[in-house]
Protein backbone atom coordinates (compact mmCIF):
# COMPACT_ATOMS: atom_id res chain seq x y z
CA UNK A 1 0.00 0.00 0.00
CA UNK A 2 1.31 3.92 -1.01
CA UNK A 3 2.69 5.63 2.42
CA UNK A 4 2.12 9.68 3.18
CA UNK A 5 3.88 11.56 0.65
CA UNK A 6 6.36 13.75 2.42
CA UNK A 7 7.44 17.07 -0.07
CA UNK A 8 10.75 18.31 0.22
CA UNK A 9 12.35 21.20 -1.27
CA UNK A 10 14.36 20.19 -4.22
CA UNK A 11 17.75 18.93 -4.02
CA UNK A 12 20.01 16.54 -6.34
CA UNK A 13 20.72 13.14 -4.80
CA UNK A 14 23.04 9.94 -6.54
CA UNK A 15 21.13 7.46 -8.16
CA UNK A 16 19.74 4.69 -6.19
CA UNK A 17 19.57 1.34 -8.42
CA UNK A 18 16.76 0.41 -5.95
CA UNK A 19 14.26 2.79 -7.59
CA UNK A 20 13.67 0.38 -10.68
CA UNK A 21 12.90 -1.87 -8.42
CA UNK A 22 10.31 0.40 -6.11
CA UNK A 23 8.99 1.73 -9.75
CA UNK A 24 8.30 -1.88 -10.76
CA UNK A 25 6.48 -2.65 -7.42
CA UNK A 26 4.58 0.09 -7.55
CA UNK A 27 3.50 -0.82 -11.25
CA UNK A 28 2.47 -4.38 -10.27
CA UNK A 29 0.37 -2.90 -7.40
CA UNK A 30 -1.22 -0.38 -9.57
CA UNK A 31 -1.99 -2.99 -11.88
CA UNK A 32 -3.42 -5.34 -9.00
CA UNK A 33 -6.27 -2.65 -8.96
CA UNK A 34 -6.82 -1.13 -12.86
CA UNK A 35 -5.23 -3.73 -15.03
CA UNK A 36 -6.16 -1.97 -18.29
CA UNK A 37 -3.47 1.07 -17.47
CA UNK A 38 0.14 1.14 -18.27
CA UNK A 39 2.83 2.12 -16.13
CA UNK A 40 6.41 3.76 -17.26
CA UNK A 41 8.71 4.26 -14.84
CA UNK A 42 9.93 7.81 -16.39
CA UNK A 43 12.17 10.68 -14.94
CA UNK A 44 15.94 10.85 -13.77
CA UNK A 45 15.17 7.40 -11.68
CA UNK A 46 14.40 5.70 -14.56
CA UNK A 47 17.66 6.12 -16.02
CA UNK A 48 20.63 4.17 -14.81
CA UNK A 49 23.47 6.28 -13.01
CA UNK A 50 21.66 9.73 -13.50
CA UNK A 51 21.22 11.43 -10.41
CA UNK A 52 18.45 13.17 -9.72
CA UNK A 53 15.59 15.06 -7.09
CA UNK A 54 15.03 11.79 -5.66
CA UNK A 55 11.63 10.87 -7.13
CA UNK A 56 10.21 7.75 -8.69
CA UNK A 57 8.23 9.20 -11.32
CA UNK A 58 5.61 6.79 -13.04
CA UNK A 59 3.34 7.48 -15.88
CA UNK A 60 -0.04 6.25 -15.28
CA UNK A 61 -1.51 5.70 -18.74
CA UNK A 62 -4.75 4.78 -19.32
CA UNK A 63 -7.03 4.35 -22.63
CA UNK A 64 -9.23 7.30 -23.63
CA UNK A 65 -12.26 8.29 -21.26
CA UNK A 66 -10.48 5.95 -18.32
CA UNK A 67 -9.19 9.11 -16.88
CA UNK A 68 -11.52 8.62 -13.96
CA UNK A 69 -10.92 5.05 -13.41
CA UNK A 70 -7.14 5.55 -13.44
CA UNK A 71 -7.76 8.21 -11.00
CA UNK A 72 -9.91 5.79 -8.75
CA UNK A 73 -7.35 3.15 -8.87
CA UNK A 74 -4.68 5.32 -7.36
CA UNK A 75 -7.20 6.42 -4.94
CA UNK A 76 -7.98 2.88 -4.04
CA UNK A 77 -4.29 2.38 -3.43
CA UNK A 78 -3.57 4.72 -1.40
CA UNK A 79 -1.95 7.52 -3.92
CA UNK A 80 -2.90 11.26 -2.53
CA UNK A 81 -3.58 14.67 -4.66
CA UNK A 82 -0.80 16.27 -5.18
CA UNK A 83 0.26 19.28 -2.86
CA UNK A 84 0.97 22.91 -2.71
CA UNK A 85 -0.16 25.89 -4.39
CA UNK A 86 -0.32 24.93 -7.94
CA UNK A 87 -1.08 20.93 -8.39
CA UNK A 88 -1.35 20.03 -12.34
CA UNK A 89 -5.12 20.41 -12.58
CA UNK A 90 -7.78 17.09 -12.79
CA UNK A 91 -7.97 16.72 -16.28
CA UNK A 92 -4.14 16.12 -16.26
CA UNK A 93 -3.31 14.98 -12.41
CA UNK A 94 -0.41 14.13 -10.35
CA UNK A 95 -0.83 11.59 -7.68
CA UNK A 96 2.01 11.28 -4.89
CA UNK A 97 2.35 8.78 -2.23
CA UNK A 98 5.64 7.07 -0.87
CA UNK A 99 6.84 3.39 -0.05
CA UNK A 100 8.98 1.83 2.04
CA UNK A 101 11.81 -0.89 -0.04
CA UNK A 102 14.52 -2.36 1.59
CA UNK A 103 14.36 -0.18 4.29
CA UNK A 104 14.46 2.95 2.61
CA UNK A 105 11.72 5.81 2.22
CA UNK A 106 10.85 6.52 -1.73
CA UNK A 107 8.35 9.48 -2.85
CA UNK A 108 6.59 8.70 -5.60
CA UNK A 109 5.19 10.69 -8.07
CA UNK A 110 2.12 8.97 -10.57
CA UNK A 111 1.03 11.62 -13.30
CA UNK A 112 -1.86 10.51 -15.19
CA UNK A 113 -1.78 10.85 -18.75
CA UNK A 114 -3.36 9.19 -21.85
CA UNK A 115 -1.78 6.61 -23.28
CA UNK A 116 -1.38 7.98 -26.77
CA UNK A 117 -0.84 11.69 -25.82
CA UNK A 118 1.89 13.78 -27.16
CA UNK A 119 3.30 14.17 -23.27
CA UNK A 120 3.69 10.23 -22.93
CA UNK A 121 5.24 9.85 -26.16
CA UNK A 122 8.08 12.92 -25.24
CA UNK A 123 8.77 11.85 -21.75
CA UNK A 124 9.83 7.93 -23.28
CA UNK A 125 12.03 9.85 -25.67
CA UNK A 126 13.36 12.02 -23.06
CA UNK A 127 13.86 8.85 -21.16
CA UNK A 128 15.50 6.69 -23.77
CA UNK A 129 17.89 9.09 -25.24
CA UNK A 130 19.42 9.91 -21.41
CA UNK A 131 19.71 5.83 -21.40
CA UNK A 132 21.39 5.48 -24.84
CA UNK A 133 23.69 8.71 -24.43
CA UNK A 134 25.90 9.01 -21.34
CA UNK A 135 27.17 12.17 -22.20
CA UNK A 136 23.90 13.76 -22.60
CA UNK A 137 22.63 11.89 -19.13
CA UNK A 138 25.82 13.65 -17.82
CA UNK A 139 25.20 17.19 -19.24
CA UNK A 140 21.26 16.75 -17.74
CA UNK A 141 22.69 15.62 -14.43
CA UNK A 142 25.03 18.53 -14.77
CA UNK A 143 22.04 21.50 -15.36
CA UNK A 144 20.11 20.31 -12.29
CA UNK A 145 23.25 20.20 -10.02
CA UNK A 146 23.52 24.02 -11.23
CA UNK A 147 20.17 24.84 -10.70
CA UNK A 148 20.32 23.38 -7.06
CA UNK A 149 23.84 25.30 -6.40
CA UNK A 150 22.18 28.67 -7.62
CA UNK A 151 19.69 28.64 -4.79
CA UNK A 152 16.76 26.77 -6.33
CA UNK A 153 14.56 24.66 -4.24
CA UNK A 154 11.06 25.46 -5.21
CA UNK A 155 10.02 21.99 -7.05
CA UNK A 156 8.01 23.93 -9.60
CA UNK A 157 10.53 26.33 -10.48
CA UNK A 158 13.07 23.58 -10.53
CA UNK A 159 11.41 21.81 -13.23
CA UNK A 160 10.87 24.74 -15.02
CA UNK A 161 14.51 25.63 -15.62
CA UNK A 162 15.27 22.28 -16.24
CA UNK A 163 12.67 22.58 -18.64
CA UNK A 164 15.01 24.41 -21.28
CA UNK A 165 17.47 21.28 -21.14
CA UNK A 166 14.82 19.01 -21.82
CA UNK A 167 13.16 20.81 -24.91
CA UNK A 168 16.77 20.87 -26.62
CA UNK A 169 17.06 17.02 -26.11
CA UNK A 170 13.73 16.49 -27.43
CA UNK A 171 14.65 18.47 -30.93
CA UNK A 172 17.88 16.31 -30.97
CA UNK A 173 15.93 13.26 -30.91
CA UNK A 174 12.90 14.80 -33.35
CA UNK A 175 15.40 16.43 -35.55
CA UNK A 176 14.09 19.71 -35.02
Amino acid sequence: MIGPYSQHPARFLPYDPVAAEVASLISTEIHGVEPSLTVEHVGSSAVPGCAGKGVVDLAVCYSPGGLDAAKAALDRIGFQPQPGPDPFPESRPMRVGSAIVRGGVYQLHAHVIEQRSAEIVELLAFREALRADATMRRDYEARKQAIISDGVNDTAAYAEAKGGFVHSVLREVYGD
